[in-house]
């Protein structure tokens, strides 16, 4: 059964709404979110991870190519989320509820990380080689940060672009059947390669929030059926094997008892046939 529509949109447009104010949440922890990014960096060099940076240059080279990641880290984020989750609700409904809960919690998880580790984004740091892609070639979804009061700029750790992004492709994966699903995982690598070319975020935060997806979807319940058009059937109730024998021994006395009524007996020495009550 699915829930109900009204409920699902208020659960989905709060979610979202804490997720924008928690932009109020970090002021006057701009400097920490810059140490912060110092130490992402150093960890990254220090796990030899590939440089953001090439990256970056590798897209630059065309400005064609570079224009469409800032489309794609602008557009597809939020309008991909809500088709999908359309998609399951409408078509899939036995595996909806599982796939809300999953971002959901990836969602209620990013806050809380946002808030407890403010991280600047690498578009934000000098002398690391990047740039701020959008800003330079557009289209761009945030102001400055010091005046920009409806998104969390502070907030890269971890990359919900790419968490997201990554249940999409797990959960209709999951829905459909065919060999072509499997095309549906070059949503979060071709995600995971704009945030970064276009100095969104750090390699980390990709992984981290990859990590966190996975840990989701071992967590949270699994449903029957791949294609969604099978709801999960109840349990079996389990009945007690001495309850099921004294069943049994009722049903025999009880036959028995009924198998008299049909014989014939004497009542005042008229013979009278009784039938079996009805």
């Amino acid at each position: 059964m699915r829930p109900r529509a009204w409920a699902e949109l208020l659960l989905i447009v709060g979610l979202f709404l804490a997720y924008k104010m928690g932009r109020l949440l970090v002021d006057g922890r701009v400097g920490e979110s810059y140490a912060n990014a110092k130490l992402v960096w150093r960890a990254e060099r220090a796990l030899w991870l590939p440089g953001e940076a090439d990256l970056q240059h590798l897209l630059l080279t065309s400005d064609v190519v570079i224009r469409v990641a800032n489309v794609y880290y602008a557009v597809v984020h939020f309008p991909a989320t809500v088709a999908f989750l359309l998609f399951m609700y409408v078509f899939r409904p036995a595996h909806y509820l599982r796939f809300r809960r999953i971002l959901a919690w990836l969602t209620a998880a990013g806050l809380v990380m946002h808030l407890g580790f403010p991280l600047a984004p690498p578009r934000m740091l000098a002398g690391i080689g990047m740039i701020d892609t959008a800003a330079k070639f557009g289209p761009s979804v945030y102001g400055p940060p010091q005046t920009d009061t409806l998104s969390n700029q502070y907030a890269a750790m971890p990359s919900l672009h790419v968490g997201w992004a990554l249940v999409i492709a797990l959960g209709l994966i999951t829905a459909t059947s065919g060999r072509w699903r499997w095309l549906w995982l070059a949503h979060p690598v071709i995600t995971m390669l704009v945030v970064v070319g276009t100095a969104n975020h750090y390699w980390l935060d990709g992984i981290i929030a990859s990590i966190l997806v996975g840990a989701l979807m071992l967590v949270v319940g699994r449903t029957r059926g791949r294609t969604g058009t099978q709801a999960d059937a109840p349990a079996p109730v389990e009945i007690p094997a001495q309850l099921r024998r004294n069943l049994d021994y009722l049903a025999v006395g009880e036959a028995a008892y009924l198998a008299t009524f049909g014989d014939t007996i004497t009542d005042a020495g008229h013979p009278q046939t009784v039938g079996k009550p009805t």
